[in-house]
């Protein structure tokens, strides 16, 4: 099998890429209530993993993985989070690729896992909400979405809740992950990793 990427690889990425990310910032609507902002970074994770099992069952070459996360990060960054957001999705994508890369892509018992790790690529959207963000985030949510939300969300995100937010979403993507090769069992079996 050659291992470089072709245009196929590219339209696969591209694709799986754009279905992930919509379905990622419907669900993240949720967050317009602050207790669902706690928690719907490991929602996002949890329904997340549904697609991205599906592009595991295209992905089999080094780089595509990395190559979704940077655009996810990318994404993220165009739609007003800071810059280390592609940082988180360059980490989280390529931590990603090698893990499924010892298995050439083709273990199912690896895909989960693989998918929580994916999903920390989300810490960078939620960023905002902590250290040296923080002030000038609940700022600028001041004029839309008014002082209780803001006194609200700022009372359930104290700066430990950061750590917390991290194992959520990692929990929230295996389980995603989980959930995504249950209901992709076909898939799994057609491209020959079940």
């Amino acid at each position: 099998m050659d291992k470089k990427l072709n245009a196929k690889d590219l339209i696969n990425i591209g694709i799986f890429t754009a279905l992930y990310f919509a379905i990622v910032f419907i669900v993240a609507f949720v967050g317009y209530i602050p207790i669902m902002m706690v928690i719907m970074p490991a929602l996002c994770a949890l329904i997340g993993g549904i697609p991205f099992m599906l592009f595991l069952t295209r992905a089999r070459k080094f780089g595509m993985v990395t190559i979704m996360g940077t655009l996810l990060g990318l994404l993220t960054f165009l739609l007003g989070r800071p810059w280390l957001s592609i940082l988180f999705g360059v980490v989280a994508g390529l931590v990603a690729d090698l893990y499924l890369k010892g298995s050439d892509y083709l273990s199912i018992k690896k895909a989960p896992l693989s998918c929580g790790i994916f999903s920390l690529w989300i810490v960078g959207m939620a960023l905002p909400m902590f250290f040296g963000f923080r002030d000038a985030y609940f700022e600028s949510l001041r004029p839309g979405y008014g002082d209780a939300y803001v006194d609200a969300l700022s009372k359930l995100t104290p700066s430990w809740m950061f750590w917390v937010l991290i194992v959520t979403i990692f929990l929230g993507g295996l389980l995603g992950g989980f959930l995504g090769a249950k209901i992709l069992k076909k898939h799994f079996v057609k491209a020959g990793m079940a």
